[in-house]
């Protein structure tokens, strides 16, 4: 392809800022087409990012022939669906994580992908990111000599939407988004740490609904073993006091100990015998972009992307694994 003509569908929240600009800001790539099944909010965001076209029928954008390529914003329970529909149509697909409801469905996905020899992408885009590159940069310089452990702490509050069945959004509807915030957040940690670190070869959890406010577990620890020999230990909790709010990783080594966050951006703070820096980057204003870029590029036949099918899977195969009763 010479250039990337993308269709949205599902332009919701995420795409507002974090992903949509990005499909016509980069170059050799066009943002052609949005679907969302609400006429008004579709016919909205078309005007607003001056799209031509805009569509309430997923199957419509997707038989589009001015389309050559589509990314799946929808929640995860239509991944798989609407993925599989596409890659039948001739079209490579970005879709947002988790790449599916569980690991089955990624199988699903791969084996469309490998049927119609069509490419397959998934939006953990902190394998693009500055920020988690110099942390791979520091690892791979082996800066804190052989990486032994691997610690993971995301403490959050309940949401003000949690406490009333009213107001619950999608996120935390098991038959649309999986196991709730920890489907919804967790992919990002472990796929960034797959990215880090290597395949995570085993992982056991235990897990709890302990705040009652909805159907999906709330509170969740895992134990982690890397094909690489490294353990890690992980917990997330999204019903604590603000007060104890924590987003952090912590990776010891030999030498010494690399301490980031996920989702907080928190400056990354290197400490051996010898020194202690600390490093800190801003995020792009499309937090997407840079991802979205290797995709242009890989697709224009001059660059690889880091988030494949392959790996989005390994990640959803983990969650399973923790979450298994």
């Amino acid at each position: 392809m010479e250039n990337i003509n993308w269709g949205i569908i599902g332009c919701g929240d995420v795409c507002e800022k974090k992903s949509g600009p990005a499909f016509y800001k980069i170059k050799h790539s066009s943002l052609v087409a949005v679907m969302r099944r609400d006429e008004a909010k579709v016919k909205d965001f078309a005007q607003r990012h001056s799209v031509e076209k805009y569509y309430t029928e997923a199957e419509k954008l997707i038989n589009d022939p001015d389309i050559n390529a589509i990314y799946i914003a929808t929640p995860p329970n239509m991944h798989k669906k609407y993925a599989i529909q596409a890659m039948k149509a001739s079209k490579p697909v970005y879709v947002e994580k988790p790449m599916g409801m569980n690991y089955t469905e990624c199988l699903e996905m791969i084996e469309t992908s490998k049927i119609t020899n069509q490419k397959l992408f998934v939006a953990f885009y902190r394998r693009a990111l500055p920020y988690f590159l110099k942390v791979k940069t520091l690892l791979d310089e082996n800066r804190i000599g052989q990486v032994l452990t691997v610690d993971i702490k995301h403490i959050k509050k309940a949401q003000t939407s949690d406490f009333d069945a009213n107001t619950h959004t999608w996120r935390v509807d098991k038959s649309i988004a999986g196991e709730g915030y920890f489907y919804d957040l967790a992919p990002h940690t472990l796929d960034i740490l797959d990215f880090l670190l290597g395949k995570i070869e085993s992982a056991k959890g235990y897990s709890q609904n302990l705040g009652h406010l909805y159907d999906t577990k709330d509170t969740i620890c895992a134990t982690l073993q890397f094909e690489s020999g490294v353990i890690g230990t992980g917990l997330w909790c999204f019903v604590a006091n603000e007060n104890s709010e924590q987003d952090s990783i912590e990776i010891i080594g030999t030498n010494g100990k690399i301490t980031f966050s996920t989702f907080a951006f928190t400056p990354i703070t290197l400490i051996t015998n010898k020194i202690s820096e600390q490093y800190s980057f801003t995020s792009p204003e499309h937090i997407e972009q840079p991802l979205i870029q290797t995709i242009v590029d890989e697709l224009r036949g001059y660059g690889h992307c880091p988030s494949t099918g392959i790996s989005g899977a390994r990640t959803s195969l983990v969650m399973d694994r923790i979450l298994k009763e």
